[in-house]
């Protein structure tokens, strides 16, 4: 895996449903070889009975992991 991608890095997304955005690495999984980035890859998640906020919300957004080959290190 690229040992450029650390926490905090800006990448660019090259492919995948995201493709063209950009955003900061939160997480890295060398192991895996994927990458969460800032507001990238977003999923809908349902909390478990009885942990609902106190707002009211009943579905929270979450970054997934995406393979580290489909970000690149932004430049500049």
């Amino acid at each position: 895996m690229n040992t450029t991608l650390k926490k905090g890095v800006m990448v660019d997304v090259l492919s995948g449903g995201s493709k063209g955005s950009s955003g900061v690495v939160l997480s890295v999984d060398r192991k895996a070889c994927r990458v969460v980035v800032e507001g990238v890859n977003l999923r809908r998640r349902s909390p478990k009975k009885g942990q609902r906020l106190d707002s009211g919300k009943s579905w929270t957004e979450v970054e997934m992991p995406i393979h580290a080959s489909n970000v690149r290190v932004k430049v500049g």
